[in-house]
């Protein structure tokens, strides 16, 4: 996989939440937008964080195993975990699109299973370009502003979803594809090669 500048921005937050996770202290960003919280201290982080191996989660009724990785954990002062999430943009909006709050749903829900106690409240930390700012005076930094949006996130819908991808996992043949869908459009105008 090619190391991206959002695999950078990533990266670089994970060790400067780290340094706070190992104080036991709030993030400068965390202070600045009066989140009552520090990063959560366990000795599951860096297994929770990794791509392949993440948050599990065996579900019985289905016989899948569901995980995720998680950027980060803030546990707030009255004891829940809150779930976070690093993005990089240069956009001039940082927009919780629906997929972002999908997967912060679904790490809830998968913390939730592990016997957590999960607040309904995530965090998006926006690592957004300071266009402003150039590349630094022959330095070639460029600088980012760290930007915190709440989500509030309902996973009530993940247990019938993957009781419904079990019923199609099931199936003899693969269903028609939906014409509205939009990744159905794609994968039937996608040359294969």
């Amino acid at each position: 996989m090619p190391y991206t500048i959002n695999n950078a921005v990533d990266y670089l937050l994970k060790q400067e939440f780290d340094v706070h996770r190992e104080k036991g202290t709030a993030h400068p960003v965390m202070k600045k937008h009066a989140i009552d919280a520090v990063p959560f201290n366990t000795p599951e982080i860096n297994k929770w964080r990794h791509n392949f191996t993440g948050v599990q989660h065996q579900h019985a009724p289905t016989d899948f195993l569901v995980y995720g990785a998680v950027d980060d954990l803030w546990v707030n002062s009255d004891g829940r975990i809150s779930v976070v999430d690093y993005k990089a943009t240069g956009a001039n909006q940082h927009n919780i699109y629906d997929s972002y709050r999908r997967q912060m749903e679904i790490y809830q829900w998968l913390l939730r299973q592990n016997g957590l106690d999960v607040s309904p409240t995530g965090y998006f930390v926006f690592a957004k370009v300071n266009k402003g700012g150039g590349f630094g005076f022959g330095t070639a930094a460029l600088s980012f502003d760290l930007i915190i949006e709440p989500l509030e996130g309902d996973n009530s819908w993940v247990e019938k979803a993957i009781k419904d991808a079990r019923k199609i996992f099931d199936l003899e043949k693969s269903p028609e594809a939906n014409p509205e869908c939009e990744y159905c459009i794609y994968a039937k105008n996608t040359t294969r090669i």
